[in-house]
């Protein structure tokens, strides 16, 4: 098989992976007796982003060669999936978990071994096609896309799937919600997760490359925070935080949000398509994130860095925005779908051009620990304290009923709205990168 087409078949189980439940989750659990922590189902993702990338990071380099220990943290992540899926099917569809403890914990290991998973797909690719003479810059993009797709051809599939004791069925309309969304995610997760496993030790050899020894410092990463002692980065990587503060909200509260106008008693909005297929609709965040990838060399030749930073803070006060005045019905629906456009903008201005600026800031001997710190700052620190907090302003206005959570949605919205809009500004009054610091 050809090599590009191999790596692309894994990028697309990858994603595959993680797209069967990070943004259908939260409908579950709240059936499952666990709406309450669902902030923290999405916390424990950015808790281990924090050191577990690292770690399986030095394994790769001196131990155990790249595509085997992708293998292997695939095996423990899926073993880790099915084991909650056991949990689910033991407690019956529709039902409330017997062993929440167990369920959690399960949840945990399995997340803990697939986040690094992502960062060794690249190196297992990197490595491939540079053993094999192809460019990076040129043939990588498109494999990765390829990851895209897989991410949201998952998402589809758990939201149109309909399963029942001893069935099962697709459907885009009207759904049971009671066999909607079900424990039946972790199992495809899991599934696909082993797969892949086994697939990975068919993928050509990466070699491990004899390194000069380096400190435990270096080798974590630390010697990177040294970039705090310079005013520019040190409130680069604050505001990282900030805006990281915004990722994961709406991957853990949209589909539950979505779905609650299915206890509307305005039958026009409980019945509307995007009330009963709440995955299918923010999938269209996921195309817009793919497309917008490839707008970034246009917008920052054209704009410079700063401005299109700005602009993925002021997206996000559109895409919590759109979700506060919006609902599943025409026209508000029309809302929704542009909330799932801006969020594009949202994520990727931002991530990618934020890498852009470290890999343009910084030495040549910190620019990998950089890359790290800046991922730290985002997907840990800042969308772990993020979630959490979400959580907390959820809960508050909001409460599980009937398998759907019904309350004040549209203050959360507009506090999250809020929340970006004072970021923005005070990055466009304090932030000056063109300033020598």
């Amino acid at each position: 098989m050809n090599l590009k087409l191999r790596l692309s078949l894994m990028n697309f189980l990858e994603f595959a992976v993680w797209g069967a439940y990070l943004t259908c989750m939260g409908n579950y659990l709240g059936s499952a007796g666990l709406g309450e922590q669902i902030a923290w189902f999405y916390a424990i993702q950015g808790i281990v982003s924090i050191f577990m990338p690292t770690i399986m990071g030095i394994v790769a380099d001196k131990y155990v060669q790249p595509q085997r220990l992708l293998g292997l943290c695939h095996l423990a992540a899926g073993a880790g999936m099915l084991g909650c899926w056991w949990l689910g099917q033991q407690s019956g569809f529709g039902q409330e978990l017997t062993d929440k403890s167990l369920f959690i914990t399960l949840y945990a290991i399995s997340v803990a071994f697939f986040m690094p998973t992502i960062a060794l797909s690249n190196t297992v690719a990197f490595s491939a096609l540079k053993k094999n003479n192809y460019d990076t810059v040129k043939d990588f993009p498109p494999i990765r896309v390829l990851g895209t797709v897989g991410f949201i051809a998952t998402m589809w599939f758990v939201n149109c799937a309909v399963w029942e004791d001893g069935s099962f069925s697709f459907s885009l309309q009207e759904n049971l919600h009671k066999f909607q969304y079900t424990h039946m995610q972790f199992f495809v997760s899991g599934l696909l997760s082993i797969i892949l496993c086994a697939y990975c030790f068919t993928l050509p050899e990466c070699r491990l490359e004899k390194k000069e020894d380096v400190s435990l410092m270096e080798s974590l990463g630390l010697s990177a925070f040294k970039l705090f002692k310079t005013k520019k980065m040190a409130l680069f990587f604050i505001f990282s935080a900030l805006l990281g503060m915004c990722l994961q909200v709406t991957n853990g509260y949209a589909g539950p949000f979505i779905t609650s106008f299915k206890g509307s008693a305005d039958v026009a909005v409980s019945t509307s398509f995007a009330a009963n297929n709440a995955t299918l609709l923010t999938s269209i965040s996921q195309i817009s994130e793919a497309l917008c990838i490839l707008m970034i060399p246009f917008f920052l030749k054209r704009f410079g860095i700063k401005t299109v930073m700005l602009m993925s803070m002021f997206a996000w006060v559109f895409r919590f925005g759109f979700f506060g005045i919006g609902n599943p019905a025409m026209p508000g629906v029309l809302l929704f779908i542009l909330s799932c456009i801006v969020y594009g903008v949202a994520f990727d201005f931002f991530n990618v051009s934020g890498g852009i600026f470290v890999d343009q800031e910084c030495a040549p001997s910190v620019k990998a620990s950089a890359q790290g710190l800046f991922m730290m700052m985002t997907n840990g620190i800042g969308a772990t304290v993020g979630t959490l907090a979400a959580g907390e302003i959820v809960n508050h206005y909001c409460t599980w009923q009937d398998g759907y959570l019904l309350g004040d949605w549209q203050t959360c919205w507009f506090i999250f709205a809020g929340f970006a809009l004072i970021v923005g500004v005070s990055f466009a009054f304090v932030f000056n990168p063109e300033k020598k610091a």
